[in-house]
């Protein structure tokens, strides 16, 4: 079956309303003509007018000089649209308040800083000996020497100055597992850097609970051992238990009953969901994580982690969400091993990854995830209660060099550099990159 096709002959004629489009377009250069003559261009700027502002623009995208610079350039503030709080430093080393965009942390790079830190491993007191890496005879101390630049804002250094302030007549505690223990301690010495603080309270096995006072500013420091966050019976190597027995529906009254008493809390924990453990909820086993010698039912220690965060920030939410504290929750914190826990070289890197070297793996992902929503949720039906996330995970997943490696121990290598000695590659050196930790964190609760 065909298709015919009838050429049809048509007069041209153009409608009205096409007749008056075709006259403005021929009337467009006229006018412009007619501007151009009678409206001459801006005079050109001088040319070091122009080298002014593109350098104003070149700092602006990069959002910092090179790292050697005796100033950094800083683009002007801007302008306000009732827009968080957010702090930055000022040369004196105050901190000042500018109304901008909340700053994403989470995102950036580490670059050179020649600046020394502001503590040293034999001028504090509180430093764990298992982090204190250059009393222990690290000698290379390149890893003390970098700073994270986020993407699109500015991280101020920390200004101990600044926290104190903040701090005055305030409770601060930090809770969770040793990685907790370690940033509550990287915050006493740098706060310590400039007041002296005084150990008040002491109590348990390598000082799982502590606090402090700076007595000048009545100001609080406490640190709690919570691993798992909810009610624990922990594993007893030595005894022959290998599990943590984990009660779902219990929380750890040590530090929860006490949080009446604060004015803010960072929670911390992590690693001790991969830890063999026994899960309990409502009187019974409901399963088990790496338990193949037990007869319970394996489960993934994520969806156990999910479900204790989130239980966790409601029961906080539960009992003081009318009160005006601020919970921080620090996202995981990867470790770095690349070979055995006992021989040298464990973490043998000695400065950080560029950006796009080192990805994150699943696990880190995942635990990084879990917290990130679950704060969020939080936040979005929290009253006076103030939650926050600090994620720190893409930062510290591009520091291998800032563990302490085989300096966990002092003088490591006395028995020669061949000896089998244990090394850590999950905690931080004291400096160290956790102190980063903390200036993200005064950029939080005071903000």
């Amino acid at each position: 079956m065909g298709t015919t096709h009838h050429l049809q002959t048509t007069h041209f004629s153009l409608p009205k309303k096409q007749f008056l489009t075709y006259a403005l377009y021929a009337l467009v250069p006229l006018a412009l003509i007619h501007y151009l003559l009678f409206n001459p261009l801006a005079e050109p700027k001088p040319a070091a007018l122009v080298r002014e502002e593109a350098a104003s623009i070149v700092s602006s995208q990069h959002g910092h000089a090179p790292a050697n610079a005796h100033e950094e350039l800083r683009p002007p503030p801007p302008p306000d649209q009732g827009g968080e709080v957010v702090l930055g430093e000022t040369q004196a080393g105050e901190v000042s308040a500018t109304a901008s965009a909340p700053c994403d942390y989470s995102d950036g790079e580490w670059v050179p800083d020649a600046r020394p830190p502001l503590y040293n491993g034999t001028g504090c007191g509180t430093i764990k000996d298992g982090q204190n890496c250059m009393a222990h005879g690290r000698l290379d101390t390149g890893y003390l020497h970098w700073r994270w630049r986020p993407r699109g804002c500015e991280l101020p250094a920390f200004s101990p100055e600044a926290f104190l302030r903040w701090l005055r007549n305030r409770h601060l505690a930090f809770v969770g597992d040793s990685l907790a223990r370690n940033q509550g301690e990287s915050l006493l010495c740098l706060l310590a850097s400039r007041s002296r603080p005084d150990l008040v309270y002491r109590d348990g096995e390598e000082n799982k609970f502590r606090r402090w006072v700076f007595r000048e500013h009545n100001a609080t420091v406490s640190i709690f051992w919570s691993p798992l966050l909810v009610k624990v019976a922990e594993k007893a190597e030595l005894a022959g238990v290998r599990h943590n027995n984990v009660f779902l529906d219990a929380f750890d009254e040590r530090w929860m009953s006490q949080l009446g008493a604060l004015d803010a809390v960072v929670l911390s924990v992590g690693h001790w969901f991969l830890i063999p453990g026994i899960y309990h909820d409502g009187g019974k086993v409901v399963g088990c994580h790496d338990c193949a010698d037990l007869n319970h039912t394996e489960t993934a220690f994520f969806g156990v982690f999910k479900e204790i965060v989130h239980r966790t920030l409601a029961e906080v939410a539960r009992r003081h969400g009318a009160e005006r504290k601020v919970v921080a929750f620090t996202t995981f914190s990867p470790a770095h091993f690349e070979g055995d826990w006992d021989k040298a070289g464990a973490c043998r890197k000695k400065e950080p990854y560029k950006d796009g070297e080192k990805e994150l793996g699943y696990t880190e992902m995942e635990m990084r995830k879990t917290v990130v929503e679950a704060v969020a949720m939080a936040a979005a039906n929290a009253g006076p209660l103030r939650f926050a996330a600090l994620d720190v995970t893409k930062l510290a997943n591009l520091r291998p060099d800032g563990h302490p490696g085989p300096y966990m121990r002092n003088d490591p290598f006395a028995g020669g550099m061949d000896a089998r000695v244990q090394n850590d590659c999950v905690h931080w050196c004291m400096p160290g990159p956790i102190d980063t930790f903390n200036e993200i964190l005064l950029q939080t609760i005071a903000g």
